[in-house]
């Protein structure tokens, strides 16, 4: 959330994870813990290939 790369993620009851990226954007549902690691991969690899290499 740091790099407003994710609105928020909340844990639905049933294990499922609702995910919005952007506060306008549409909520995507996914499909228990292991959806919501590959999300997070997803958005470190995004930080790691994005990063200003000047720093």
């Amino acid at each position: 959330m740091h790099h407003q790369l994710l609105h928020t993620a909340v844990l639905a009851p049933n294990g499922q994870w609702l995910v919005q990226l952007h506060p306008e954007s549409p909520v995507h549902v996914l499909d228990g813990p292991t959806a919501m690691v590959d999300l997070a991969a997803e958005i470190q690899h995004h930080i790691r290939t994005t990063r200003n290499d000047t720093r």
